[in-house]
Parts: C-alpha cells; structure tokens; sequence
C-alpha cells in the first residue's frame, strides 16, 4: 500500500487561511505536516466470547486482543497463527465458521456470541455471530485458530 502526501505552499496556505504569517516566516508549514509514524496499516482486534443473544447486550465470558502488524502479537493464546488465519480468509470472518459441523449437540437454547471489533489492515471492522450454546459454538469453530481462544 502507497500513501503520497500532499504538500502545499506557504502562500496558498496563507490564502487559504490555514497558516499564519509567523509559521510562514518560519518555515513551520513543514513541521505541522504529519509523518506516518508506521509502514503497516493498523491491524488490532478484541475478539470476544458472551453470554446472550447479540453482541451488544451479551455478558462477556472472555475477551483476547490480537495484534497483525507489524508482528503477531496481543493475548490472543496463537497470534502468529490467527493472524494467518485472517489473512487467508481475507477478514471474511464468516468463512472460518462451519455450515455443517461435525459433533453431536443438544438442541438446548443457551445462546453464546461471538464478536470481533477493531481495525483491519486499516479498515473497522465489527463482526459477530450467535450460537444456540457452546456446544454448537464448539463444533463449529473446531477447525481454526482465530475465533478459539
């Protein structure tokens, strides 16, 4: 990804009315311009396990953090591999449960949630999903590192 920044003359910030005469005279037009303070673009996830029917009102049981740049990291118990996980689905986090789970589970309505907030290679992103119990969530979500924790 290539980010340019634009520059503008003193003189056509002045008549724009951004600068002021001294920040001219100083030469302080180029220090007030903001420097990118990373190469990668902003990767941070809280990933999230609760209680209830929708992320919003249900009881959190666990939360990790997930860092993707510059280098896996955060709380998460297998960032190197979540990371690689995300990165092959391409942040689709639909992908990575199973339409057809391999297990057998009770029909029981205990409903858990799981969400995923933050940034995504620079781009928010706020994802969740319900479960009929932890069963269900298990089964599906059996194969992956991401969304277990």
């Amino acid at each position: 990804m290539r980010h340019l920044l634009k520059t503008v003359s003193a003189a056509a910030a002045v008549a724009a009315g951004v600068l002021t005469a001294s920040a001219v005279t100083t030469g302080a037009a180029h220090a007030a311009t903001p420097q990118p303070t990373s190469l990668y673009a902003p990767s941070d996830l809280v990933l999230t396990v609760g209680q209830g029917e929708d992320a919003a009102t249900a009881t959190v049981q666990r939360a990790v953090t997930l860092t993707c740049a510059p280098k896996a990291s955060g709380t998460h118990p297998a960032p190197g591999a979540a990371c690689a996980e995300l990165n092959a689905v391409e942040a689709r986090f639909d992908a990575l449960v199973d339409d057809n789970p391999k297990g057998i589970c009770t029909k029981e309505w205990n409903p858990v949630v799981v969400s995923v907030t933050g940034v995504w290679q620079g781009k928010h992103v706020a994802w969740s999903t319900t479960f009929g119990n932890a069963c269900t969530k298990n089964a599906a979500l059996a194969e992956g590192a991401l969304l277990n924790f």
